[in-house]
C-alpha cells in the first residue's frame, strides 16, 4: 500500500513538473556586466518560499558551454559569474537569448530561463588593413571612381551603422555607394588631374564611424601612388661644362661626370649618355662616356702638343615611349706639363782635333728644341766638363762647340763631352748628348829616357855579345811621332881611358846599341885591368817630322874577377941574388913594387946566431893585377910544417925569427911560402927562401956590403943595428903623428864651418849624379874626375886607392838657385878620430916603416882593404 502511494506521488511530481516546464522565465543584462550584477530574482519569480531556494537545492544544469551567469544559494538570486561579450556569444545574430535550467529538487522540478544579453557599444569598426596602398596613372582624368574595401563593426544594430570621411584633398573625395545587402561601400573620386612630377605619391586618412552613442571610429591610410607617364624630357643642370685636365693624366682618369635629370620615373626617368659630336674627331680615341653613369674618362693619352682643346656634344635620353632627350656641351681644355725633356741633335762634327788647334776652332755644331710651350719650353744649354770646350749660341736653338783651351794629346787623347740641356719646367727635364772628340797626334814630344843616368855593373870576361843593359825611351807621342830608335852617340866625349899607354877609345868599340829594343850588347868581353869604368851617350830619336831626340848617359862599371895569380917581385934595386932580400926586408914600403915578376926561384937571407925572436930576417913582396879582395894577398909558411924558427908575418909578407936563434937550428933553412889572394876560387904563387945563419962578424960583413949597394936598412941581428933602425923609427912615427893631429885639427876647423856657415857655402859643388858601383869589398861613390893615384917609391902605379868628392843630383829646370843647393854628404859632416886610423896607417907604410918596435903594419895595396880597416 505504502509502495503505491510513493508511486502515485512520483506520478504527481512528475506532471506538476512538466505542468511548470509549460512556463518560461526570461532575464534581460547588457554585455559587458560586470561580475556579481543581479540578473534577476529567480527564487522568488519561481514561487519557491524564502529558504526554500537553499533547501530544495536550487542550481543550474550546465549544457555544455559556459554560461557566465550562476545562481546564489543563499537568495536564489541569478549572478553574473564572469564576462558576458554578445559578440563572442551570438556573433552577429539578434537577439542574443540564453537559454538555461534551472534544477529544483524535492520534488524534482526543471525550469527555463531565457536570458538575452543586450548589445552596448563596444566595438570600434575596423578596416581590413591599417594601409591600403593605390596606383592611379598620372594622365587619368577627373571623376574617376576607385572602389574601397570599407570598415566592419562586430555590433549590432546602430552601434553598427557606419559613415565615411575622407582626409582634406583637392584631388580627392569619397562616396558612397549603397549595396543590396543595405551595406554602404565607399569609393575613392578623383576630382583633379594628377601631376606625378609635382606630387609622386598622395597620403589620405579614410575613417569610418558607427553609430553608437557614443560612436566609435576607425581610420585606414591610402597611399595613393602616381604611375609616370613620360611626359618629361631628360635635362641636364649646365648647358655647357668646361673642365681642365693635364696632358700627363693617366688612362681611365675621371674626367667629370655629367648628370641629366628626368622627372618622371621608373622607365621613363632611366637616362642614358652618349657622345654625338668629337672635336677634334680625334677625340674619339681619347675620351669616352659611360652611357648609364654619365662619367666621361681618359681612355688614351693626351698630348697638349697635338691638340690642347676637345669640344664634345653630350646627349642624354631616356627609355619612355616615345622617347625624350636633352643635349649639353663639354669643352676640355688640356693643360700643359713639363713632360717633353729638350733634345739635342749634332748637325755637324769634325773631329779629330788636332792637339795644335787655335782656342776658338769650331768642333761641332747643335742644334737644341723642346716640344714644351711657355717656360716649360724655355732652355738652357751648357757643356760639361767645362774645359776644354765651351758652347756658344749662334742663334734661337742653335749652338756652336767651340775649344776654349789648348789641347794636349798626350795628357787626354780623347774627350767625352757631354752637352747638357735643361728646361724650365718645374720639375726641370734634362736631355745629354754625347760627344766623343779624339785629339789628332802632333810631334810634340821628344823621347825621354827614365833617368838621365844609367849605372850598369858588368862582371869582366863576359863573352862577346852578352847583353849588359836594357834601356828603355818614352815618347807620348803616337804612331810614328812615337816610334824611337836608339844608338850611341858618339857626338858626346863617349870614350875612356884604358890602361897606361893605350890612349882614348870610342865608346863603340866595346858596346853597341840595338836601335829598336835599346838593348846594350858588349861587342868583346871586358877586362877589369884594362877598363874599370865605361861612360857614353845613348841617343833616342822619333819617327816624327821633324824628329825629336832625347839623350841619357850611361856609366859602366866594370866588377873585377879574380882571374890574377899573385907575381913575386925581386928586391928593389938589385937582382936576386944572395942578401938581395934580406936588404929589401929593412927598407921596403907595403905598396912599393917595381914591376911584376914571374917564377918561383929560391931566394936568399942571412941572419946571425942569435939573432932575438921577432928579429926580421927577409921580406917577401908580391902583387895581385886583381882589385879589392882578389888582390888582398895573405902569406903562409908551407915548408917546413913542424914548428921551426922562422915565421911569417900573414899580410905583410915579412919572414921573421919565431925565437931566439942558437947553434942547434942547423947552418942552413929552406922555407916555402905560398902567397894566395883573396878571390873565389884563390889564386896562389909559391916562394922558396934559403935562410943561411952565419956568426956574427960574418953577417956584419954581409950586411955591410948590402947597405953599400942598396942603401936599405942592414938585416942583421946585432943589437947595435936593431937599436938604430928603431931610432930612426920613432923620428918618422912622431913626424907621422903631428901630421895626422894637424890633418885632425884642420877636419874639425872645416866642419864647424861647414854645420854653422850657409848652405852655399858648401865645398863641392853639384855635379852629375852620385852612382853607386857594388863589389865584394863594398860600395863606393866614384866620381872620374876625382880620382887619383897612389903611388910608392918602387912600385907600379896603381889606381887602387881614390879620393872622393860628394856628388849632387842636378838642379830641377825653373828653380831658385838656392833651392837647388843639396844637403852636403854627410861624409863632410862627420869627423872623428876613426876615419884618420885608415889614412894614418896609409902615411906610415908610405914613409916606409913597416915596423915599429916589433909591430907590423898591413899593406895596403888597394881600396878593398881600405874599406876593411
Amino acid at each position: 500500500m505504502g509502495e503505491r502511494c510513493c508511486a502515485v506521488l512520483r506520478v504527481l511530481v512528475l506532471q506538476a513538473a512538466w505542468a511548470l516546464a509549460g512556463g518560461q522565465v526570461r532575464y534581460s543584462v547588457p554585455e559587458e556586466a560586470k561580475a556579481g550584477t543581479v540578473v534577476g530574482r529567480l527564487a522568488q519569480d519561481l514561487g519557491l518560499e524564502a529558504g526554500e531556494a537553499e533547501a530544495r537545492r536550487l542550481r543550474l544544469v550546465a549544457q555544455g558551454r559556459r554560461a557566465s551567469v550562476e545562481v546564489s544559494g543563499a537568495s536564489g538570486a541569478l549572478l553574473v559569474s564572469s564576462r558576458l561579450d554578445r559578440e563572442e556569444l551570438c556573433g552577429k545574430s539578434a537577439p542574443c537569448a540564453l537559454r538555461l535550467e534551472v534544477l529544483l529538487e524535492r520534488p524534482l522540478r526543471v525550469f527555463h530561463v531565457q536570458l538575452e544579453v543586450t548589445d552596448i557599444n563596444d566595438n570600434a569598426p575596423i578596416f581590413p588593413a591599417a594601409r591600403k596602398n593605390l596606383s592611379i596613372a598620372e594622365l587619368s582624368l577627373p571623376g574617376s571612381r576607385f572602389p574601397l574595401e570599407g570598415a566592419s563593426d562586430a555590433d549590432i544594430g546602430a552601434n553598427a551603422q557606419l559613415s565615411y570621411t575622407l582626409s582634406p584633398s583637392e584631388h580627392f573625395s569619397v562616396d558612397l555607394q549603397k549595396l543590396n545587402d543595405g551595406n554602404m561601400e565607399p569609393e575613392l573620386v578623383l576630382t583633379k588631374s594628377l601631376d606625378r612630377e609635382t606630387i609622386p605619391v598622395h597620403r589620405l586618412v579614410l575613417t569610418a564611424t558607427d553609430g553608437g552613442r557614443p560612436s566609435l571610429t576607425g581610420t585606414m591610410e591610402l597611399v595613393i601612388s602616381v604611375v609616370d607617364a613620360n611626359d618629361n624630357a631628360p635635362q641636364f643642370n649646365q648647358s655647357v661644362y668646361k673642365v681642365q685636365l693635364p696632358e700627363n693624366a693617366t688612362k681611365d682618369t675621371l674626367v667629370m661626370r655629367v648628370n641629366a635629370t628626368d622627372s618622371d620615373e621608373g622607365i621613363n626617368s632611366e637616362v642614358t649618355y652618349a657622345v654625338t659630336n668629337f672635336i677634334p674627331p680625334s677625340g674619339r680615341d681619347v675620351i669616352s662616356i659611360n652611357p648609364k653613369t654619365g662619367e666621361i674618362r681618359l681612355t688614351g693619352a693626351l698630348d697638349f702638343e697635338e691638340v690642347n682643346v676637345f669640344n664634345l656634344r653630350i646627349e642624354a635620353r631616356d627609355q619612355g615611349t616615345p622617347s625624350l632627350s636633352g643635349h649639353c656641351r663639354v669643352l676640355l681644355e688640356v693643360l700643359d706639363v713639363n713632360d717633353n725633356a729638350p733634345e739635342v741633335w749634332v748637325t755637324s762634327l769634325s773631329v779629330p782635333v788636332p792637339e795644335d788647334a787655335s782656342v776658338g776652332t769650331v768642333v761641332a755644331l747643335l742644334s737644341v728644341s723642346d716640344r714644351d710651350s711657355g717656360a716649360n719650353g724655355r732652355v738652357r744649354c751648357w757643356v760639361w766638363p767645362a774645359a776644354p770646350f765651351g758652347l756658344e749660341a749662334t742663334f734661337a736653338g742653335s749652338y756652336s762647340l767651340v775649344l776654349r783651351e789648348a789641347l794636349d794629346r798626350e795628357r787626354v787623347s780623347e774627350y767625352e763631352v757631354e752637352v747638357r740641356a735643361e728646361d724650365g719646367g718645374a720639375p726641370a727635364l734634362g736631355a745629354r748628348r754625347g760627344l766623343r772628340v779624339p785629339v789628332s797626334d802632333v810631334n810634340d814630344n821628344a823621347p825621354l829616357f827614365a833617368q838621365a843616368v844609367y849605372t850598369v855593373l858588368a862582371r869582366e870576361n863576359n863573352a862577346a855579345g852578352a847583353e849588359l843593359a836594357r834601356l828603355w825611351a818614352r815618347d807620348p807621342d803616337e804612331a810614328g811621332n812615337g816610334r824611337v830608335s836608339y844608338s850611341v852617340w858618339e857626338g858626346a866625349a863617349g870614350g875612356v881611358g884604358a890602361a897606361a899607354g893605350s890612349g882614348w877609345r870610342a865608346a863603340s868599340s866595346y858596346v853597341s846599341v840595338d836601335a829598336e829594343s835599346g838593348r846594350v850588347w858588349a861587342l868583346q868581353p871586358l877586362d877589369y885591368e884594362e877598363l874599370q869604368v865605361l861612360q857614353f851617350e845613348v841617343r833616342a830619336v822619333d819617327a816624327g817630322e821633324p824628329p825629336l831626340c832625347g839623350n841619357a848617359t850611361v856609366q859602366l862599371f866594370v866588377l873585377d874577377e879574380n882571374d890574377n895569380a899573385p907575381a913575386l917581385l925581386p928586391p928593389a934595386g938589385s937582382a936576386p941574388e944572395a942578401g938581395a932580400v934580406a936588404a929589401e926586408a929593412a927598407s921596403s914600403s907595403s905598396s912599393s913594387f917595381v914591376g911584376p915578376v914571374s917564377g918561383s926561384g929560391t931566394l936568399w937571407a942571412w941572419a946571425a946566431w942569435g939573432a932575438p925572436a921577432g928579429q926580421v930576417v927577409a921580406k917577401i913582396r908580391a902583387v895581385d893585377a886583381d882589385s879589392g879582395y882578389n888582390a888582398w894577398l895573405r902569406y903562409e909558411l908551407w915548408e917546413p910544417r913542424a914548428k921551426g924558427p922562422f915565421r911569417v908575418g900573414l899580410y905583410s909578407g915579412e919572414v921573421s925569427t919565431a925565437r931566439p936563434l942558437d947553434e942547434a937550428d942547423g947552418a942552413r933553412h929552406t922555407l916555402l911560402i905560398v902567397v894566395r889572394d883573396h878571390g873565389e876560387p884563390a889564386r896562389s904563387a909559391t916562394a922558396t927562401l934559403s935562410v943561411s945563419l952565419l956568426e956574427a962578424n960574418e953577417a956584419a960583413l954581409a950586411a955591410g956590403s948590402s947597405s953599400a949597394s942598396s942603401g936599405s936598412r942592414s938585416a942583421l941581428g946585432v943589437d947595435v943595428g936593431g937599436a938604430a933602425a928603431s931610432a930612426a923609427t920613432n923620428v918618422w912615427l912622431v913626424v907621422a903623428i903631428c901630421a895626422v893631429s894637424s890633418l885632425f885639427l884642420l877636419a874639425l876647423v872645416l866642419y864647424g864651418a861647414s854645420r854653422w856657415a850657409p848652405r852655399a857655402a858648401v865645398l863641392s859643388g853639384p855635379g852629375p849624379t852620385t852612382l853607386v858601383c857594388a863589389s865584394e869589398v863594398g860600395s863606393w861613390s866614384y866620381s872620374q874626375r876625382h880620382s887619383r893615384s897612389l903611388c910608392v917609391a918602387d912600385g907600379a902605379a896603381k889606381s887602387d886607392l881614390m879620393v872622393f868628392s860628394p856628388n849632387f843630383p842636378p838642379p830641377p829646370p825653373g828653380a831658385a838657385p838656392k833651392d837647388t843647393q843639396p844637403e852636403p854628404s854627410a861624409l863632410l859632416h862627420t869627423v872623428s878620430a876613426s876615419s884618420f886610423v885608415p889614412f894614418l896607417l896609409i902615411l906610415i907604410r908610405s914613409l916606409g916603416i913597416s915596423c915599429l918596435n916589433g909591430v907590423q903594419f898591413p899593406r895596403f895595396n888597394d881600396v878593398g882593404y881600405l874599406a876593411g880597416v
